[in-house]
């Protein structure tokens, strides 16, 4: 039986399933004049290249975006019980 390739492209999609290092992991999670998405370490397809700016704003704009709803979420609970609601069906046929 042929042993399988552990990376490659599926479709354009880049695949690697070799047992990751510490060095593997830090290369490629920071490539300096590469663009803003290179390929995963481990799994499936691309992720954020730290050494470019522009995964950076990305970074912020997601925890801004996640900052925001955890706030929503806990002023939108004050005062807010699980109170009955009483429903009124008018059924005038």
């Amino acid at each position: 039986m042929a042993d399988k390739p552990t990376s490659g492209e599926v479709f354009g999609v880049p695949y690697n399933f070799d047992r990751p290092s510490m060095g593997r992991m830090l290369s490629s999670y920071w490539q300096p004049g590469e663009g803003m998405l290179v390929e995963k370490p481990f799994g499936v397809g691309y992720t954020l290249n730290l050494a470019n700016w522009r995964s950076w704003i990305v970074v912020a704009v997601a925890g801004a975006l996640l900052w925001q709803e955890q706030q929503g979420v806990t002023e939108g609970t004050e005062g807010t019980e699980d109170e009955p609601v009483e429903v009124i069906v008018d059924d005038d046929d």
